[in-house]
Order: C-alpha cells, then sequence, then structure tokens
C-alpha cells in the first residue's frame, strides 16, 4: 500500500494502481532482480526498501527507446514520490535523469530535461527538496548550453528561495551555479549579477565575510568587473561586505579596485609602478585596464566641469594622448554610454551635454553644488536682462501711446477751428447778400 501523500501534492493522473503492482512493473521494466526479489517474497517489503532496490537500477532508464522514456520515467518519479522521506532517493534519481539518453542523440537532452523539470514541479512549492531538484536542474543547463532553459526560472528564484527556507551557504551555491549557466553561453552581464547576489548572502555581521570561499568570490567579481567591456561603475561592487574585507586579505587589489572605482589614469600609473609586473601576473590584461582607466579619466573630467566645455589641452592632458587621438576616445566613451556630448573643432573644445558620475560622495556633491551656484547665476543674469527687456518695452508703448493721443488730440483742435472759419465765411456772404 502507497504511503499516505501530503496534503495537495499534485498527482500523476495518468498513473493507476496500487504502489506494489506499480513497482513490480517498473522491476521488470528495469530488469531490476534485487527489486523483484525482494517484491515476490511472502512477506511484505517495506515501500523504502523497494524505493532503494529500484533506484539504484534506474540507471538502465537511459537505455530504454526515446518513445519509451517519458512514461518510464514519470512512473519512477510517481512511485519515489510514494515515500514518506522522498529526499533519500531524489538525489540519486535526478543524477539518472542528468545522464544522456543513449537511444536519442537528438531529443535525449530535451527529454532528460522533461524529467528533471517534472519532479520539480510535482513537489510542493514550499518543500526544501525543491532547492537540490533545482540545482540538479542548474548542473544540467550548465552541461549543456541551454541558457535559454533556465530565464523562465530566475524571475521566481528569489521567491521560491524565501519559501523553501534556504540557507545563505546554499543560496549561494545556486547563485554561483546561476552566473555559471550564463557565463558558458557568454552571457557576461547575467553571470556578473549573479555573483553579486552570492555575495551578498555573507553576513555582514559575522566572520564570513573573510572566509576563504568569501574571499574567492570576492576577488572573482571584482576580475570580472575590472576585465569586462561594459561595466564602468565600481561603486556597489566596493559596498559589499565582502569585498571591502579583502582591504585586509587583499590591500593590492583593494587598492586597484578604489582606483577603478573613483579615480583617474595618472593613480593607475603610480599603481603599475608601485606594483611593477602585479597586473601581468595576476593575468589582468593591463592593455584593457588601461584603455578602461582613459574612458574612466574622461568621464571624471567631464564630471568635474562646472561649465560643461572641455578644451582639447585638459583631455590630452589628462588621458595622456596626443591631439589627433582626441576624437577617437570622444567616440569610444560616448559608446560606452559614461558621457553624451560632441566636439567642437572650430572652438577646440568638447562640449559636454550629460555626464555618468563614478560615485556620488562628497566631492560630487560639491561639484554638483558648483555647477548649480553656476546655473543660478546664469538663470539670475538672464532674469535681469528680461526685466530689463520688459520695463524698455513698457516705456516705450507708453511713449508710443503717448504720442498717438497727442496726434488724435491735435487732429480734433484743427478740425474744428476749420469748421468754425466756414461758418463765420459763410455767414458774411449771406450779410452781403442782403
Amino acid at each position: 500500500m502507497a504511503a499516505p501523500k501530503p496534503a495537495g501534492q499534485p498527482q500523476l493522473i495518468f498513473v493507476d494502481g496500487s504502489f506494489e503492482d506499480l513497482a513490480i512493473e517498473m522491476a521488470d521494466y528495469l530488469k531490476a532482480e534485487d527489486a523483484k526479489q525482494l517484491l515476490s517474497q511472502d512477506k511484505k517489503a517495506s515501500v523504502e526498501d523497494v524505493l532503494t532496490k529500484l533506484v539504484a537500477a534506474s540507471n538502465a532508464l537511459n537505455t530504454v527507446s526515446e518513445k519509451e522514456y517519458t512514461a518510464a520515467s514519470n512512473l519512477m518519479i510517481h512511485l519515489v514520490l510514494q515515500s514518506s522521506d522522498p529526499k533519500k532517493h531524489l538525489p540519486a534519481l535526478c543524477s539518472t535523469f542528468s545522464k544522456p539518453l543513449v537511444s536519442s542523440p537528438v531529443h535525449g537532452v530535451g527529454l532528460s530535461l522533461n524529467a528533471l523539470t517534472t519532479v520539480f514541479n510535482l513537489l510542493e512549492p514550499n518543500d526544501p527538496i525543491r532547492s537540490r531538484v533545482f540545482m540538479e536542474i542548474l548542473k544540467f543547463l550548465r552541461a549543456h548550453g541551454m541558457y535559454d532553459g533556465l530565464r523562465p526560472y530566475l524571475e521566481k528564484l528569489p521567491e521560491w528561495l524565501e519559501a523553501w527556507g534556504t540557507a545563505p551557504d546554499y543560496q549561494r551555491k545556486i547563485y554561483e551555479e546561476v552566473a555559471e549557466v550564463a557565463l558558458e553561453v557568454g552571457e557576461q552581464s547575467q553571470g556578473y549579477e549573479y555573483i553579486l547576489k552570492a555575495l551578498r548572502t555573507f553576513d555582514a555581521d559575522k566572520e564570513d565575510v573573510s572566509s576563504e570561499e568569501a574571499r574567492r568570490l570576492s576577488l572573482r567579481a571584482i576580475r570580472m568587473a575590472l576585465l569586462s567591456n561594459t561595466y564602468f561603475l565600481f561603486q556597489d561592487l566596493r559596498g559589499i561586505a565582502s569585498v571591502q574585507a579583502l582591504s585586509d586579505t587583499e590591500p593590492v587589489y583593494s587598492q586597484l579596485l578604489d582606483i577603478f572605482a573613483e579615480q583617474d589614469l595618472e593613480d593607475y600609473n603610480d599603481f603599475n609602478d608601485e606594483h611593477e609586473g602585479w597586473v601581468d601576473k595576476e593575468n589582468l590584461e593591463h592593455e584593457k585596464l588601461h584603455r578602461k582607466m582613459r574612458l574612466l579619466t574622461f568621464a571624471s573630467l567631464a564630471a568635474a566641469t562646472p561649465s560643461r566645455e572641455i578644451e582639447y589641452s585638459r583631455i590630452t592632458k589628462a588621458l595622456q594622448i596626443p591631439a589627433e587621438e582626441i576624437e577617437m576616445w570622444a567616440i569610444d566613451v560616448i559608446r560606452a554610454g559614461l558621457v553624451e556630448g560632441k566636439l567642437s573643432q572650430q572652438r577646440q573644445m568638447f562640449l559636454v551635454h550629460k555626464v555618468t558620475y563614478r560615485v556620488f560622495g562628497q566631492k560630487q556633491y560639491q561639484e554638483l553644488a558648483t555647477r548649480v551656484d553656476h546655473w543660478r547665476s546664469t538663470l539670475q543674469n538672464v532674469l535681469t536682462v528680461l526685466r530689463q527687456e520688459q520695463v524698455s518695452a513698457k516705456a516705450q508703448r507708453e511713449r508710443e501711446q503717448q504720442e498717438l493721443e497727442r496726434k488724435v488730440a491735435n487732429a480734433g483742435a484743427g478740425s474744428g477751428g476749420n469748421q468754425g472759419e466756414r461758418r463765420r465765411q459763410q455767414r458774411e456772404r449771406t450779410d452781403n447778400d442782403d
């Protein structure tokens, strides 16, 4: 008789029969002699003992035909879920499903993934075992370069981890495995994002931020950020507790991160002089770092210029480049999304439209305050000119109105005098006629 199932657990409605009958059918199908012998005894075998034998023989599923695989795997899953403690059997069963289906080189990967996801979906949503099954799915996706198969899971992953009550250390393993799946197919930004999620699982109030695992992951994140062609802002990374702890265990890496977070090319050159050969020893690709540092220096120069007009001479000095390379670096910094603007060859200036601040601390607040004061002064000057123009325009309108009234009054007075003279002359003619 099957073990009672937890309330609300989903059923495979196409599986019908008692546990014993289905177990005998499965044992025959797998040619599991130990299980068959156990089931044929007069004394009824326990569910757990039978499942142990069946799961041990489940590798035979990888040799069945493509058409039979789904039905056979579903029956095996159904049987295992009759256990009072499925987590004893699921790791081995998931390991079986993760192996390639010999009879189906084309569709075998998809069939195996379907079997794994069936296990996952048939477990209760808040069942902690789900986290272990999910890890097996991640390993399978990574092995087969199937990042697209992972995308549907990512949105719900934080909610699932909370529902499963997953411990921080296992959350970290899951996040790092997600990163590996993404990196396997070249999804660098997604990979980096999940490495940061893994780092944030370390408790800043405990000593684990200084552990070997924390150090390893922190160094990995720093290296990824430094060598990325698209990552230019390091403030979030620098704010993670385990990364901050590197100032004690890995001071050179910590110093380099500070330079890329808020300093300039000259500081990077000084760093190389101080730690000669260190960058090459750590395989950090000096040319790539040097180029990135020039772009970041350009951004800092733009952010520190309240007038938004940078003379070519300042660019060449800060970036340590000849004047003929200014256009190339201006194009590159715009493509990187750090600065928006245009070159004025006539004025020999770069005109800044918009700039991304690398950090926003006290220094940046002061620069912003300077810029706001500059804008306020400009607006006050404009307002003064507008008010003067308003006064001048009002005075001009008043003068014009007065001139118009004077002309109208003069015209009226002239017209009245002429009419009186004509009446007088007319009376004189009448008197003469008489």
